[in-house]
């Protein structure tokens, strides 16, 4: 599995960003009983490693469409799958922080 590191992560989302840092992401994804093993890249793409790796399957949030997912050409001309995967509503961390804002800046 492929993550964004810290610094990848400032870069594209501002800042004030991660919430988690980059090796508890690392973790909780770890302990996912199908994943073999997390990377984390320093680029904002994740274009570098899919090249090397040409994995058999993956894996993007539904608010992509199969034909922006980076690497999606690479991994569908070796035979494998692109997968977007449903988002549940709410359960963005933009909408965590917002919650947590909200909650805790009336105290």
């Amino acid at each position: 599995m492929g993550l964004n590191s810290d610094s990848s992560v400032r870069e594209i989302k501002g800042e004030k960003r991660p919430i988690v840092p980059q090796d508890d992401r690392a973790e909780i994804i770890a302990s996912l009983e199908m994943v073999d093993y997390v990377l984390i890249f320093r680029e904002t793409t994740p274009f570098k490693v899919i090249l090397n790796l040409v994995p058999d399957v993956l894996v993007k949030g539904g608010d992509y469409t199969v034909d922006k997912i980076v690497g999606n050409r690479i991994v569908e001309s070796a035979g494998g799958r692109v997968i977007t995967v449903k988002q549940i509503p709410g359960r963005s961390t933009k909408n965590i922080i917002r919650k947590i804002v909200h909650r805790y800046n009336q105290l």
